[in-house]
């Protein structure tokens, strides 16, 4: 230390004009602190309330009014400039200072002045134009020291927080950040300043904080520190950088990702379904065609036999007793449940590919009459009445008729069945022209028991039923969506609780080609 305190050259100054004043606002250190080995000690000047004197005084120089005083060793004088053009002044000094003492004559002070004003003057408008830089910085930055206080921030900072920069410059940096009065050791808050002094490098993070709105911001942080040159840390440059839009804008890309993979999730279920579906229709398709044959055969000699049989027993009627009366209530009996066993048959025959569906042009409104009065009787006894709402003139489609036709008795069936069990109900059939499509929509609507939703993606299935046993083996359904997809169609039922069933079929008003098969689709 010693050393140290014998290499200080102690500077006075004579003239205590404007010049001096300037000279210390802009040159007294605090040398212990700014590594400044020539600190000013002492002013001198006639005028006691020259400028210069009257600072000297408030940070606490010696003043003299008489130059002369300055030589005393007690002082430790090393070197006077001369901050006046008075050349007697500086003839006398230089006759009279002790040897020990040197003196820069004004016109030398002038020269090193106006060079220092000339760089001063550079450099402050340098320092203008990087202020300039860091305000127009849309990121956040601040000069931090190593004792965590703040000693410089920029507009983007400032304007984003709402903060005044008196409030911040000077506080401490978890004051502003953090609000706490305490720094940030908490082992669970990880201040990226201790981990750069940690780590002795760089260091970026992503923290969460609240804007004066108390609205949530996404920030990214980067602090990279300025290393003296002992190795130690001068200051911290913080960066940071408002993320909450991008963080926003990815998390929106996420949430419509997840979505997509959802949507196509669905979409692949819905396909497996499908095909599962259509394998399931192709198995049955190939056990029909293998059996329908043989057992249509005798079904077919079955039922006329027994039909023989009841008109032998009609052609006598004056001749019958008690016993041919039930013999013939038996033939009937035999009769229905042999006609049972044909439909059965007949849709089984259906899933066969050894039958060819007739393409013609179809009327559905006049399908669907027919299909009506064909069940004129059922529906009566079911209590089901018909609301019909057409739409007007129709286009014809191009279609099988009676494949068509089979499709409408299975759902009519289908409907009456389920109001039945309610006593009576309606049954109400729309119809639409899709323009955009080309399609037309025929929707049959009930107001029977739902169909459970667990059931809606089974409902299709061939031999899935819910009906009591001896009602169906579940094929009717099956065959109108074979039929239905033949037609590159599409059918759909949507139950809604408390008020029926929804089935509803979409048509192509053309075919592009007789063999349809692979076409159309189910929507459960």
């Amino acid at each position: 230390m010693s050393d140290f305190i014998s290499s200080i050259v102690h500077i006075a100054l004579v003239g205590g004009g404007r010049l001096c004043k300037e000279l210390l606002e802009k040159t007294t250190f605090d040398y212990t602190q700014e590594e400044v080995y020539a600190p000013i000690i002492a002013v001198a000047d006639p005028d006691p309330q020259a400028p210069g004197m009257l600072l000297a005084e408030e940070q606490g120089l010696l003043t003299f009014t008489d130059y002369h005083q300055l030589y005393d060793p007690r002082y430790s004088i090393h070197l006077i400039i001369l901050l006046t053009p008075d050349e007697d002044i500086f003839q006398d000094i230089l006759n009279s200072r002790p040897s020990r003492i040197r003196i820069m004559s004004f016109s030398v002070f002038e020269v090193f002045w106006k060079a220092i004003d000339i760089e001063e003057r550079k450099l402050r408008k340098r320092n203008k134009e990087i202020e300039t830089i860091i305000n127009g910085i849309q990121d956040f930055i601040m000069v931090i020291t190593p004792d965590m206080d703040i000693i410089e921030v920029n507009d983007a900072y400032l304007k984003k927080m709402g903060y005044a920069r008196e409030k911040v410059i000077g506080s401490k940096c978890h004051e502003i950040y953090q609000h706490m009065v305490y720094p940030c050791d908490d082992v669970n808050f990880d201040c990226p300043l201790n981990e750069v002094i940690r780590n002795k490098r760089p260091c970026r993070q992503i923290r969460t904080r609240v804007d004066p709105s108390g609205e949530p911001l996404h920030i990214e942080v980067s602090v990279y520190p300025i290393w003296e040159k002992d190795g130690k840390i001068s200051k911290f440059i913080h960066i940071s950088r408002d993320i909450t839009e991008q963080k926003l804008e990815e998390e929106e890309i996420t949430r419509r990702l997840e979505h997509m993979v959802e949507e196509r999730t669905r979409q692949l279920k819905e396909t497996h379904d499908k095909l599962l579906h259509q394998d399931k229709m192709s198995s049955l398709g190939k056990l029909s065609a293998s059996v329908v044959h043989e057992i249509n055969n005798p079904i077919a000699g079955i039922l006329n036999l027994t039909m023989l049989i009841k008109r032998m027993v009609n052609e006598k009627p004056d001749k019958q007793d008690q016993n041919d009366k039930q013999f013939l209530h038996y033939l009937n009996l035999m009769e229905t449940e042999t006609r049972r066993i044909t439909r059965i048959v007949n849709n089984l025959l259906s899933f066969s590919r050894d039958s060819k569906m007739e393409f013609t042009e179809v009327d559905i409104h006049r399908l669907i009459e027919k299909t009506l009065f064909l069940n004129a009787n059922l529906l009566k006894l079911n209590g089901v009445k018909v609301e019909k709402h057409f739409y007007p003139e129709l286009p014809k489609i191009i279609g099988s008729e009676d494949q068509l036709q089979q499709v409408f008795m299975n759902i009519i069936s289908n409907a009456t069945e389920t109001i039945e069990t309610l006593g009576s109900g309606v049954l109400s059939i729309k119809t639409n022209y899709l323009s955009k499509t080309k399609r037309v929509a025929v929707s049959f609507q009930d107001t029977g028991i739902a169909i459970p939703r667990e059931n809606v993606s089974k409902i299709f299935e061939p031999f899935f039923t819910t009906k009591k046993v001896g009602k169906g083996v579940g094929l009717g359904l099956s065959v109108a969506y074979g039929i239905i997809r033949d037609h590159n169609g599409s059918i759909y039922v949507k139950p809604k609780e408390g008020k029926g069933n929804t089935f509803t079929i979409k048509l192509p008003l053309k075919q592009p080609s007789v063999n349809l098969a692979q076409n159309g689709g189910f929507h459960g």
